[in-house]
């Protein structure tokens, strides 16, 4: 059996320059390069704060030349104000209808929820939720999944929040929504604070580039390969920023 995660995480804890972090260890890609990765501890991080003080305040007194950052989307778009509350959604006819039966095998993860829905319904229009709802459930019996997402795209995909079971009481009546933007924000981020930045949607199952800066100097795969373990965390762990650093 392994360790409980509250152990590792303790054993994890580092502190430099009045910055607390998490080593994550070092991890090897197919093509042989090495990276060790830091999970950088913040406070929670709230609408409108600027991301290149985050990255100043938090990044740069540890970071190292050569050093690359992941940049959470959920943060990215609380700091660009990228979201909604539950008091600017209106469920619909669609959304009350289809949202009691959505799970993650037909409507996708947290479609369950009326205002979730209806958030996707008023980005891609009805017609398009409907279709994507019928086919994942008449495809669900043969064990297909992942079509609701491939059919309505990835920014109804980029969705998060509206969770009911959030560890952040925030996070039950905000939803944030990944910004279309982000090789922009990252050149711009890079520009502010000298770091190369990816901007990240990652967790336990899939690590999603939503872009990166224009002299980044990691492939995509060499990005899949430095993040494939989720370093970011799930749950309470405040760790959106994660620092590489390419040792080989």
């Amino acid at each position: 059996m392994g360790e409980h995660p509250s152990k590792n995480r303790e054993e994890q804890r580092r502190e430099l320059n009045g910055v607390e972090y998490f080593d994550r260890g070092r991890i090897r890609g197919r093509d042989g390069r090495e990276y060790d990765r830091y999970a950088i501890h913040t406070h929670f991080i709230e609408v409108g704060e600027d991301q290149a003080e985050l990255v100043k305040r938090y990044v740069l007194p540890i970071s190292r030349e050569g050093d690359v950052l992941s940049f959470g989307a959920k943060v990215m778009a609380m700091c660009t104000k990228n979201v909604f509350t539950k008091e600017q959604i209106h469920p619909g006819f669609w959304a009350r209808l289809l949202s009691p039966h959505a799970s993650e095998t037909t409507a996708g993860i947290g479609m369950h929820d009326p205002y979730k829905l209806q958030l996707a319904i008023n980005m891609v229009g009805a017609p398009r939720v409907v279709f994507a709802s019928v086919v994942s459930a008449v495809t669900k019996p043969f064990g297909v999944k992942g079509l609701f997402y491939k059919i309505v795209g990835k920014g109804v995909a980029g969705i998060d929040g509206f969770y009911y079971r959030s560890s952040f009481d925030r996070y039950k009546d905000l939803a944030l929504v990944n910004n279309e933007n982000a090789r922009e924000l990252c050149d711009e981020l890079e520009e502010k604070t000298g770091i190369p930045v990816v901007l990240m949607d990652a967790n336990d199952i899939d690590q999603n580039q939503l872009g990166k800066c224009s002299d980044f100097p990691l492939t995509d795969d060499q990005i899949q390969d430095a993040m494939k373990d989720n370093p970011s965390g799930q749950g309470d762990e405040l760790t959106p920023l994660i620092l590489i650093r390419p040792v080989c």
